[in-house]
């Protein structure tokens, strides 16, 4: 093949970098400009001392992305609109789930093997997170849903004992105390069905970056506040 050529690079590269807006120095004042069918972004809040609410939905196995945001003509247009698109979350399995979630201030969702398959996409987490959705608790996690729901501060959580998952219901109070100094301390909460008088024990599996991320609220936060 011979030798490799040898190359000299210069002393100095030149950069074009007239299409690039510095910083402002005042940013809060400044006015970004949208479309009618762009919304702002919506961001999460840090997670509370307490957690409580009720089950909005209880699905079975191998739930998809698409099960949970639908794709197709109808609802992709609305992508930068987070408030419209959460509309239709969860709207083939139940085409109430957003209207009941709204009512009652967000909640829980349950479900069961292989939760958030399928297709990567962060709405199926954003948009749920705007609906309120707190914590996800299933029997297993499909790995990119999992980490798209620690970025938008949703909490992922798993049954210690997968048996668990028969006896909760689609309308139960649940509650979680002291969850963020678990968050902080440990790989197990303790969750409340005040509908049955039970108590569950979950697992977090987070990282330390993670656990991090969930109680600032989500990725946007935690970076935002410094963390890397």
């Amino acid at each position: 093949m011979g030798k490799f050529p040898k190359i000299t690079l210069p002393k100095s590269i030149k950069i074009d970098d007239s299409g690039v807006i510095p910083p402002a120095k005042n940013p809060s004042k400044v006015e970004i400009k949208r479309g009618p069918n762009i919304a702002p972004l919506p961001v999460n809040i840090a997670l509370p001392d307490n957690l409580a609410g009720e089950v909005l939905l209880k699905v079975g196995d191998n739930i998809t992305t698409d099960h949970i945001m639908p794709a197709g003509a109808k609802v992709l247009p609305l992508r930068s609109n987070i408030p419209k698109i959460s509309e239709f979350v969860y709207y083939q399995v139940d085409p109430d789930f957003a209207k009941r979630a709204k009512e009652k201030g967000g909640g829980f969702i349950i479900g069961g093997e292989n939760y958030g398959q399928g297709s990567s996409r962060e709405h199926a987490a954003l948009a749920p997170m705007y609906l309120g959705i707190k914590l996800v608790l299933v029997k297993a996690f499909a790995r990119i849903h999992l980490a798209n729901l620690i970025n938008f501060g949703i909490l992922p959580a798993t049954f210690e004992n997968p048996a668990d998952y028969e006896d909760i219901a689609q309308g139960d109070l649940l509650e979680v105390a002291s969850v963020r100094e678990a968050v902080k301390n440990s790989d197990y909460l303790e969750i409340e069905n005040k509908a049955k008088g039970k108590k569950y024990s979950v697992k977090i599996n987070l990282s330390p970056r993670q656990r991090e991320i969930i109680l600032a609220g989500g990725l946007l936060n935690y970076t935002k506040a410094g963390g890397k």
